[in-house]
């Protein structure tokens, strides 16, 4: 079983490994283009260059402050929101059909009537990022707490438990896993609408590298960007991972 398991653990290295050997074969032996397909060697000593001269942890930290930034102005409220939605018939039948409607709205696509509104600067990025992390927050919490089943509730009543004690002690920790998860989506969505914000109207980012990289076709340092992007969002979903681990250790038990 163990030996199964770290097979497992390993076969996805192993997998890419053969992906960049290959690839580094077929560009040496001239059977790719390195224009467009730069060997992983080139790109490797290019994302060394960008980080030794400070240019990609520059752009690495004015990506990652509008990811918390906008993170927090985002998930809280949605995270307030969910609660009070998944514990409310009231409040659903009020909200439900309004995020409905401005759900599947393309956040990037609403930039322009933010950049009206909030201007040029960094606010109208960083609000564009709040909206996209508030709707994943707010719906994976409000089915957090819906999942939670009504015995619960009722046991609760009935050994006297008080309006805060049944909040701390039913409603939180039955709606975490789902509350963690809306915390990863909205990590995710986060990156994402930070990066294409940055793509638009941005000098400095990750986004702003990666458009500047496609305008000067210096190709290694798109994939070292774009490598850069999905280290973390790897590096996101195992912070996640861990408080899932340290929080709800029971969903971890019972996955395993």
């Amino acid at each position: 079983m163990k030996k199964t398991m770290r097979l497992e653990r390993w076969l996805p290295v192993a997998l890419v490994a053969g992906i960049l050997a290959v690839w580094e074969w077929q560009v040496s032996a001239g059977r790719m283009s390195a224009l467009f397909f730069p060997a992983p060697s080139t790109i490797a000593a290019t994302f060394a260059r960008l980080l030794t001269t400070c240019v990609l942890p520059a752009n690495i930290v004015a990506t990652l402050s509008r990811v918390f930034v906008g993170l927090a102005l985002g998930a809280i409220p949605g995270l307030i929101l969910g609660l009070a939605m998944g514990s409310s018939s009231r409040l659903r039948a009020v909200f439900d059909p309004l995020i409905a409607a401005l759900h599947p709205l393309p956040k990037i696509a609403v930039l322009p009537l933010i950049m009206i509104i909030f201007g040029i600067g960094e606010t109208s990025k960083v609000v564009v990022v709040a909206i996209a992390c508030f709707f994943p927050m707010l719906i994976s919490t409000a089915a957090g707490v819906r999942q939670i089943h009504p015995i619960y509730f009722e046991v609760a009543e009935n050994y006297g438990g008080r309006l805060l004690q049944v909040f701390t002690r039913v409603v939180l920790p039955g709606s975490l896993p789902l509350v963690l998860s809306g915390l990863r989506l909205a990590l995710n969505t986060a990156l994402l609408l930070a990066i294409a914000v940055e793509l638009v109207s941005a000098r400095e980012g990750l986004g702003s590298m990666i458009w500047f990289a496609w305008e000067t076709l210096r190709t290694e340092e798109l994939y070292a960007t774009l490598a850069t992007t999905a280290a973390l969002g790897i590096s996101f979903n195992i912070v996640v991972q861990y408080l899932t681990a340290k929080l709800v250790p029971w969903q971890v038990e019972r996955e395993g």
